[in-house]
Order: structure tokens, then sequence, then C-alpha cells
């Protein structure tokens, strides 16, 4: 199996990638968290990897990150979850906002990710619950106390992204109660 690629970066058509490895082009599918931190045309890259063989093809998947490439591996795992649809929820949130969502069995922030419907959403909650807390935990992934959880929920539900949420939180000092931290989130994202 190929585990890491190393080359110059060829080509940029999201999702694909086209990698130089010493005259050999090999075109890889990364998510799109991967993409935008990829350096410019004719630089060098480094991307872990992971090789799906099929019966109609050998598919390369890139990830910039060792904790991106464990889900993915985790997500291609369940039932009726291919790597398009891995690399769907890969681009549409972030490793750390995927294990918050798990953590605390929210269906409704998977919901948001192009092509992961309610069902789905509650089978991947089903299947993914021990498995990435437990992995991930340790790689930076923290588990949020009860008071981050319900301001988080409160700049959801007032219709920020998961994103904005997530960066508006850093602002937020730990241990602060509900209604003066979502008060200093809501300061920190009209900035």
């Amino acid at each position: 199996m190929i585990g890491r690629i190393s080359g110059i970066l060829l080509e940029k058509n999201p999702p694909q990638l086209l990698i130089d490895c010493n005259g050999v082009g090999y075109e890889v599918g990364v998510p799109m968290s991967t993409f935008y931190n990829l350096p410019a045309l004719g630089e060098k890259v480094v991307l872990l990897t992971h090789l799906t063989v099929r019966e109609d093809a050998h598919l390369l998947y890139g990830f910039a990150s060792v904790e991106e490439r464990n889900v993915f591996k985790e997500l291609i795992k369940i039932s009726g979850v291919g790597a398009r649809t891995a690399l769907s929820i890969l681009s549409g949130m972030s490793v750390a906002d995927l294990v918050q969502a798990v953590t605390l069995q929210e269906s409704a922030r998977l919901t948001r990710v192009p092509g992961i419907g309610k069902k789905t959403a509650e089978r991947l909650l089903l299947e993914l619950k021990g498995k990435l807390g437990a992995d991930l935990g340790a790689a930076g992934a923290a588990v949020p106390g009860d008071a981050t959880a319900d301001i988080m929920n409160a700049l959801l539900a007032l219709g920020y992204s998961d994103k904005e949420a997530t960066l508006a939180m850093k602002q937020v000092p730990a241990g602060t109660g509900v209604s003066e931290g979502i008060k200093l989130a809501l300061k920190a994202l009209s900035k």
C-alpha cells in the first residue's frame, strides 16, 4: 500500500491533484481542508495517503494530517459510506468538529454537509461512537464541557457556521458561564 507521497505539485483541480514523483504523475483525491493548505504549483508537497483498490480502479487519496487519514479510514468502513462521501464529510467539517458532533451525538451538524441526509447522519453517529473520541481525543480534539457545548449550540442556532463558531470559541476562556460565554463569542464574531 502507498502510505505517503512526496513530489512536485503539477495540477490542482478540486478535489484532484497531480503530483510528479520522479517522472511519474500520481492523481490524488484530497478533502478541501487539505486542498486549501497546499503550496503553489511547482512546489514540493508531502501527503499521507490511502490507496483504495476496486475492480475497476486503483484510487489514491491524500491527507495533510494523520488525524484526517484515520477519520477517512473509519468513515469508509461504514456500510454505505464510500470514499467520495468520506471526502465530502472531511471537506465540510474539521476532524475536531466531527469528533465533537459524534461525542455530543449532533446529527444536525452532519446534515449540513452536502450529500449527508438525516438517516446517513444518524448511522454515522452510531457507527463512529466510541471510535473517534478514543483515538483522536489524545490528538488534540478536546471534548467540550457542558457550558462550551451550550455556547457552541447557541452560536449554531444563531446561524453561524461550525468554522465561525469554533473560531469564536477560542476567544472564550475555559470555565466561563454560558451567558457570559455567548456574549464573548458574539463580540469576537463582530470584529
